[in-house]
């Protein structure tokens, strides 16, 4: 765990509201007009009712000093706006919950769509709990301030305008005492919008990392006791939490003054009103009862400026949280389709059948349907601004032949099969297939060819019907029959009562890891991919396990391309072609019986498994 992983977004500068930002946030309030229309008039209508309220009041006081007054009249419309507030109340507190929940929907849709769409290298860099943060906590914060914040503060502006009117119909002179605050709190608001702000990203930037730290101490917690490093982490995570610390109570402080000087100021203001208003009473210029329905709007003015600057700093922090968001919603894909083969998927979209079927029996890009003949000429990758792993692969892989990839770790092996799923795509270099250079073809189309089997299987939470019909949601169950046969993964069904419904646990837990490797077989073969791919799919599983893995991947190569990463050389002997690569490069291939009579590299690595 480290506890120096970089949020970038903790140094940008926080001086100033992004209001460009908050027009587009608004904009998934607005994809619910008529509930935020209601919602609006609702905060409004109970603005002007609040508003009301100090009227009647000064009413009820001047009727009851006036011997001739109608005190019930007045007692009776404030009955009356009792009702009415509540059932608008009711409404409002009804639509925000509403608009709330649909508004985190929207998010959290488009920012895990937008996550199902990005290249591994983007997952390289940041961890887990960094992605969880911002589906989680930053998209709660932000549905938040988009329903209740939005109807504060048309409640609030509603509230604090009706009773600005008031008081300058009630009272010119005194009116005008109470808002001459006003400006010394727009001053003291702008400097405490920047400091909120600041320490707003940085709190949000360490939730990020402490939610990674947690995570990844978590999916590691056997290695860490293994090696006694509890403590060592524990210390780390201290580091992580006490920084976080810090920096919210920075944030809790700034809001703690900035609450009080509003409440200041609106004493000041009520104070005033007070005072001069005593007096103007004691002259008759104004009855007792208008001075106290002065003092309410006076003291109705602030109330709403309080509740508004609880959201004026709860803003500061859904803006740090926007910011995050919108990072990962808009965040590009470096491996996508080109212009070139969208072009092409539009036209064959144009061509396509009633159905949707693409014409003349092409795939969706309007290429020939199969992958063909693969040809890697002077294939170049790196990762990031490193060295090459490889460094100009040139390799031809006939269609229906079994390709062998051996060699030492670090050697390129494994980066070569992510170029070969595009999980990754060259950085120099050609990839070729039927003539035509692959990222020239759909990304979707190229990948629903694959059939992946990787070294550590991944299973979901499920059934083992669930897991295999990843690869082919409509599949039969006596499709899930016939390819548990071909993958040996029978043998697993007959040792589990509930067959094909029983439950594998999170990450496939409840399975061994040979099971799990015949499960993700299996589910590979049930797509009926053009091209297999599996990489050390043996390494990890015992001897009598490797043999049912073995007679399986026999049986599923026949008829099918095939690209095997090999830990043990026993695996792939029979394989068409051994390819040899060291350090990036290819330093030999041929059948395996070709490459021990040259008593070359692959000689060297066969004795040595022995």
């Amino acid at each position: 765990m480290s506890a120096h992983h970089h949020d970038p977004e903790e140094d940008r500068p926080a001086e100033r509201m992004d209001w460009r930002l908050w027009r587009r946030l608004v904009g998934y309030t607005l994809r619910y007009r008529r509930w935020t229309l209601m919602l609006i008039g609702c905060a409004i209508a109970t603005g002007t009712v609040d508003g009301l309220f100090n009227l009647v009041v000064g009413r009820i006081v001047d009727a009851a000093t006036d011997p001739g007054g109608d005190v019930v009249r007045w007692l009776c419309a404030y009955a009356g706006l009792i009702v009415l507030l509540c059932l608008l109340v009711r409404t409002f507190v009804s639509l925000g919950g509403r608009i709330r929940a649909h508004v985190a929907h929207d998010i959290r849709a488009e920012a895990f769509a937008n996550v199902q769409r990005l290249s591994l290298d983007y997952f390289d860099k940041r961890p887990v709990g960094w992605l969880l943060a911002r589906q989680t906590s930053d998209c709660d914060r932000l549905s938040q301030a988009l329903s209740w914040g939005l109807l504060d503060i048309a409640w609030g502006l509603t509230t604090m305008t009706v009773s600005a009117l008031a008081m300058l119909w009630l009272d010119l002179r005194l009116g005008l005492i109470a808002l001459s605050v006003v400006p010394v709190l727009w001053v003291a608001s702008l400097w405490f919008q920047r400091r909120i702000l600041r320490t707003a990203r940085q709190v949000r930037g360490l939730n990020s990392r402490l939610t990674a730290a947690y995570d990844e101490t978590l999916s590691g917690v056997a290695t860490v006791r293994a090696f006694g490093a509890q403590t060592g982490f524990q210390s780390r995570f201290e580091e992580l939490t006490g920084s976080m610390r810090r920096r919210s109570v920075a944030n809790a402080n700034l809001s703690a003054l900035y609450l009080p000087l509003v409440l200041s100021l609106a004493g000041l203001a009520g104070g005033l009103c007070l005072g001069f208003g005593g007096v103007s009473v004691f002259d008759g210029a104004i009855s007792v009862g208008t001075l106290v329905a002065f003092l309410g709007y006076s003291r109705q003015f602030f109330e709403p400026l309080q509740e508004m600057a609880a959201w004026f700093c709860e803003f500061q922090m859904a803006q740090a949280s926007a910011e995050r968001v919108f990072g990962l919603i808009d965040e590009v894909p470096t491996v996508k389709d080109t212009p070139r083969a969208l072009e092409r998927l539009a036209a064959a979209s144009e061509r396509a059948g009633a159905d949707g079927s693409a014409p003349d029996g092409l795939a969706p890009d309007g290429l020939p349907p199969r992958i063909g003949e693969l040809r890697l000429e002077g294939v170049h990758f790196r990762y990031g601004d490193g060295p090459d792993v490889l460094a100009g692969l040139d390799l031809v892989i006939p269609e229906g032949a079994t390709v062998a990839l051996v060699g030492p770790t670090g050697g390129g092996k494994t980066t070569l099969t992510s170029l070969l799923c595009r999980f990754r795509e060259p950085t120099r270099g050609r990839l070729v297939t039927s003539g035509v250079e692959y990222r020239e073809r759909s990304l979707a189309w190229w990948q629903e060819q694959l059939g992946v089997v990787l070294q550590e299987p991944h299973l979901f939470s499920g059934t083992l019907a669930d897991n295999l019909r990843y690869a082919k949601p409509g599949a039969t169950d006596a499709e899930l029959v016939e390819v548990a046969r071909l993958a040996q993964l029978d043998r697993v069904l007959e040792s589990h009562p509930d067959g094909f419904e029983t439950q594998v646990g999170a990450g496939g837990a409840r399975l061994s890891m040979g099971e799990r490797q015949l499960v993700s077989l299996a589910r590979a073969l049930l797509a009926d991919p053009q091209l297999l791919v599996m990489d050390e799919a043996t390494s990890s599983v015992d001897t009598a396990t490797e043999r049912r893995l073995q007679a399986a991947v026999e049986q599923a190569l026949v008829g099918r391309t095939a690209v095997v990463v090999a830990h043990r050389l026993s695996t792939i002997r029979g394989a068409d072609l051994i390819v040899v690569i060291e350090g990036g490069r290819i330093v030999e291939s041929g059948t395996h019986t070709e490459l021990l009579e040259r008593r070359g590299r692959y000689a060297e690595l066969e004795a040595l498994s022995r």
